[in-house]
């Protein structure tokens, strides 16, 4: 028995007999349509996302296993929330909220990369992710969420394995995310807002300003903006 891979990126259920695919399939003799056509079906759930796929090949009967990776569970909560990036504060700034069942339908994917036993516990190592990136899970604070998986209040969800959301639910996740958007717009204007004013309050020195910024909790992103450090001379390292 004679084997040969063939590793792919590609787009899920957008696997063509173009390349890089096909002509790398080609020479082994194997039936590129249906490859392509067992890629799509496997990787239909991560459209939007480059999914590692890997094609072994027996060159002597043709017959072919597919294996697909998984992109990272923060790519998958992003996908699913639809944001392009995560919060830069995750304590304290929330960008997005996901429904239990998107959860679900996250943990069901990566099942098999995780490290928990049953898929209540990868629904808790996903929540774990939506921590780290300032998403919330039910309306509520990810770490709020993961006790109340903890305590047992999903699991008819986990359960069913149930993934998908009405579109009013879709909806109203949407109009949420907004708002969350929205809040987040007008706190950093305040803040930026208050920090002008302690700069021109001290008549624009930079240094005490900064100090001044930090004790009122104006965050680091809007003290560097209005009050930049100053640069280090010529030779002289940062602190």
């Amino acid at each position: 028995m004679a084997m040969q891979s063939v590793e792919s990126l590609v787009e899920g259920g957008k696997a063509s007999a173009a390349p890089p695919l096909g002509p790398a399939l080609g020479p082994l003799g194997v039936n590129i349509g249906k490859v392509v056509a067992e890629i799509n079906r496997q990787t239909e759930a991560f459209k939007g996302m480059k999914v590692p796929v890997k094609v072994t090949v027996d060159t002597v009967t043709k017959d072919f296993t597919i294996s697909i990776g998984t992109p990272p569970s923060a790519q998958l909560i992003k996908t699913e929330a639809g944001l392009e990036k995560a919060s830069g504060r995750p304590n304290s700034e929330h960008v997005a909220d996901l429904a239990i069942e998107q959860v679900i339908k996250i943990a069901k994917m990566k099942q098999s990369s995780l490290l928990g036993k049953d898929l209540k516990s990868c629904v808790k190592e996903i929540i774990g992710t939506c921590n780290a990136m300032g998403v919330k899970v039910e309306g509520v604070h990810a770490r709020d969420a993961l006790r109340r998986v903890e305590a047992g209040e999903f699991d008819k969800e986990i359960l069913s394995g149930k993934t998908e959301l009405s579109a009013e639910e879709k909806k109203a996740l949407d109009e949420e995310k907004v708002a969350l958007r929205a809040e987040l717009e007008k706190k950093h204007a305040a803040q930026e807002k208050q920090a002008k004013d302690i700069l021109e309050a001290l008549g624009g020195d930079a240094a005490k300003a900064r100090k001044k910024m930090e004790e009122a909790g104006i965050d680091e992103p809007i003290i560097d903006k209005v009050a930049p450090k100053a640069a280090a001379p010529a030779g002289e390292k940062k602190k």
